[in-house]
């Protein structure tokens, strides 16, 4: 049986039963043709209060759940999305223009989350401390109560459930909010997952809305900590409200991700590797190569093998097709990557391939002898686009990587891998692959940036994710009452 199947969720949001929204419905459209795929329920600032309170209550009786049944409903959600794999690969395509192998990496690296996941309750949570008194002292870790989730529609199965799963295992209520043009296949989906694991009614709830729903779950004085995941701009805006309200915030934002390339690699093996580092999931990927800095001795080589390779890939329907790149996700999001391409090419960059579109589909792009100035080397693309930039020396490309606000991701192409790894040490990244494109992802790897591409490493491994959800508690044991002099 499908985990959509039917129409019950249609036009609804999810409480621990399908419910109607107070913002009524809308209509979940496919980006490569237009069409209305299922109507959504919309919900309101109203529908997170009321969720907030069921969400506390429900927590309580979860967080006292044996260990065991937390670690078995996260067990069983992870077999659910290996058995219901196709169906929720298919939604990936459909609503967020995924291709079908990404849409595979999604479905297995979020299976793999909430694996992770259903350790951490059997986790040492707490650790003896000396004292200097008759007493026994320790600190444990705690469950914050309610965590609310704030997804994107980029990569939605794997940057919603890298939050919820962990916060669930360590006895947390959650609600997630998914960004209304994934409402599916980073939302409906995760409800029907944890209802068939089962997981109690009201510890995870899904409210599809905009942005007065996001800073409602902030508000909430029920919701203890933010987990959100999206652009540095929105990120700023959700720091300082939470801030405002003394909330726990965790922000994994953009990035504007270099790829080094040192004289002494293959340049045709270099340029495959960019290729799939810029134009994975059409570059829509926080990760994502956005800054190609090549050896002069073969940038012009690299630019023209790059050039070649992208301009015969296939773009279009990912559902119906077989095809290397699907749609942007809506004109918006297409209008703002074209602009960059044409303000930079007015900016002195040589346009190689690309810079045209039709509808939402956007031909693979490079631009080459890009000039640090310019737009597309400055700002997160998040589109198709490889701008390629030249360098002398070490010096001076440790200074052009390191010349971003962003931290998220580096990569660096060199035989000398022991070079490679001193060099990065020069550039502020929270993740660095040594002969590998920028867009890398796993489970148990910690992940996070430095400087404007987020807080810092909150997701993966059991040192992240426990620091991330659960708070920290000192408690002392006496056998007997103390004597005070008063």
């Amino acid at each position: 049986m499908a985990l959509l199947d039917g129409t019950e969720w249609h036009g609804r949001i999810w409480t621990g039963s399908w419910t109607s929204g107070s913002g009524g419905v809308y209509d979940a459209v496919e980006p490569a043709t237009g069409q209305s795929i299922a109507p959504v329920g919309r919900a309101t600032p109203a529908d997170v209060t009321d969720a907030a309170t069921r969400a506390a209550t429900a927590q309580r009786d979860w967080a006292r759940k044996p260990f065991e049944e937390r670690a078995a409903v996260l067990r069983r959600a992870g077999d659910l999305l290996t058995a219901h794999a196709e169906e929720i690969k298919g939604w990936l395509s459909r609503e967020s223009g995924a291709i079908p192998p990404f849409g595979d990496f999604q479905v297995h690296t979020s299976a793999q989350e909430c694996y992770e996941a259903s350790a951490l309750p059997s986790h040492p949570y707490g650790e003896l401390l000396r004292t200097g008194n008759p007493r026994l002292s320790f600190a444990r870790r705690l469950p914050v109560g309610v965590v609310g989730v704030i997804a994107p529609f980029n990569v939605p199965t794997i940057l919603a459930i890298r939050a919820v799963a962990p916060a669930l295992a360590l006895g947390n209520a959650v609600i997630l909010k998914p960004d209304p043009r994934t409402a599916i296949c980073g939302g409906a989906v995760f409800a029907r997952i944890f209802e068939e694991a089962g997981l109690p009614e009201g510890v995870f709830q899904v409210l599809p809305g905009g942005a007065d729903v996001g800073e409602a779950l902030i508000v909430a004085p029920e919701v203890r900590v933010i987990a959100f995941t999206g652009s540095t701009r929105a990120g700023r805006a959700v720091g300082a409200v939470a801030g405002q309200h003394l909330k726990r915030v965790h922000l994994e934002l953009g990035g504007n991700s270099a790829l080094i390339v040192m004289p002494d690699v293959d340049v045709e093996q270099a340029a495959a590797v960019g290729a799939w580092g810029t134009f994975l999931h059409s570059g829509q990927i926080c990760m994502a190569t956005s800054r190609h800095l090549v050896h002069e001795s073969i940038a012009e080589a690299y630019a023209e093998s790059l050039a070649d390779r992208v301009s015969k890939l296939p773009v279009g329907d990912p559902f119906r097709e077989q095809v290397a790149l699907g749609p942007l996700i809506d004109a918006g999001q297409r209008d703002r990557v074209h602009e960059l391409v044409t303000a930079s090419v007015t900016a002195g960059a040589d346009l190689l391939t690309g810079g045209t579109y039709q509808d939402l589909f956007y031909r693979p792009t490079v631009l080459n002898h890009v000039p640090p100035q310019a737009p597309a080397y400055q700002q997160e693309i998040f589109g198709p686009v490889a701008p390629v930039t030249a360098f002398a020396s070490v010096d001076e490309v440790a200074g052009l990587a390191s010349g971003s606000e962003y931290g998220l991701a580096l990569g660096i192409l060199t035989r000398d891998v022991y070079a490679g790894l001193e060099l990065a040490e020069r550039i502020p990244s929270g993740l660095v692959h040594i002969n590998d494109q920028t867009v890398n992802d796993e489970a148990v790897a910690p992940f996070g940036g430095v400087g404007a591409s987020g807080t810092g490493s909150r997701h993966g491994g059991p040192a992240a994710n426990i620091e991330a959800f659960t708070e920290t508690q000192w408690v002392t044991l006496r056998g007997d009452l103390p004597v005070y002099p008063f």
